[in-house]
């Protein structure tokens, strides 16, 4: 009977070790700025992959309350703030956190180690906010070819988010251009193939024809990963992009690759 006690509890101990899942805030505050109708759907997609791969539980939220390191102000109740969450993915517009906020946020990822990781809209954001585009590494500048058939060049097959990915592949979307934006300041993944653009179009403003869709870096101690896909709600369902954004969540959460 001792033996078998021993091996019974041997067996669960597996299971009583396992650690507690990561925490992701999911930010896609609607108040200001353009609302993308595919926000529902992109939240409800990466909620599940975290629930699913057991990797992280996401808490979303369509304001940006949460976005402090204060005390939540009273009558709010069972509310947290950015010291409960182990990542942020941001999928926003507009400019509307207070100068407190805006220092909790840097914060978090700079000086805690926490993770950042905006899709699509993510640097559609804080124009009047130069040290955020510091953080994720440029800002939005048009979509000169509107949703079309883009053509894609993985520049890295190793990092965990994009290792899933063919050299080269096509995929019907939005893409973003970027400004204030270098690849000497960022990990590039993956960039459209230039030599299949339409460059006749309006508001093509890189003349150097570098247009990435995927980039990571690193942000003090934190991790920050960006990309533009996105765009519309069927997108999501892309096995794909689910693969980009969970693979770079968990990234950022430090369960997967290491710093840059």
């Amino acid at each position: 009977m001792p033996r078998l006690l021993a091996f019974f509890l041997l067996c669960l101990l597996p299971l009583n070790s396992q650690p507690p899942r990561k925490r992701v805030l999911a930010w896609a505050d609607t108040a200001t700025g353009f609302q993308h109708d595919s926000i529902s759907h992109a939240l409800a997609v990466m909620e599940r992959l975290g629930h699913d791969s057991g990797a992280y539980d996401m808490y979303i939220r369509t304001d940006s309350q949460l976005i402090t390191k204060q005390p939540i102000p009273q009558p709010a109740r069972n509310t947290r703030n950015l010291d409960y969450f182990d990542a942020i993915f941001f999928m926003g517009t507009g400019e509307g956190l207070s100068e407190q906020q805006r220092r909790d946020l840097l914060s978090f990822i700079k000086e805690d180690g926490k993770g950042f990781v905006g899709a699509h809209t993510g640097d559609d954001a804080y124009f009047q906010w130069p040290e955020f585009g510091e953080m994720i590494g440029g800002y939005f500048d048009q979509h000169p070819w509107g949703v079309f058939d883009a053509p894609i060049i993985v520049e890295d097959r190793n990092f965990p988010a994009t290792r899933h990915l063919p050299e080269r592949f096509t995929i019907k979307d939005e893409i973003y251009q970027h400004k204030n934006w270098s690849r000497d300041k960022v990990h590039v993944l993956a960039r459209l193939d230039a030599s299949k653009l339409d460059f006749t179009k309006p508001n093509i403003h890189r003349e150097d024809k570098d247009f990435a869709v995927a980039w990571a870096k690193m942000y003090g101690k934190g991790r920050v990963f960006y990309a533009t896909f996105g765009h519309a709600a069927e997108t999501w369902d892309d096995p794909r992009v689910q693969t980009i954004y969970l693979e770079a969540l968990k990234w950022s959460l430090r369960l997967t690759g290491s710093d840059l």
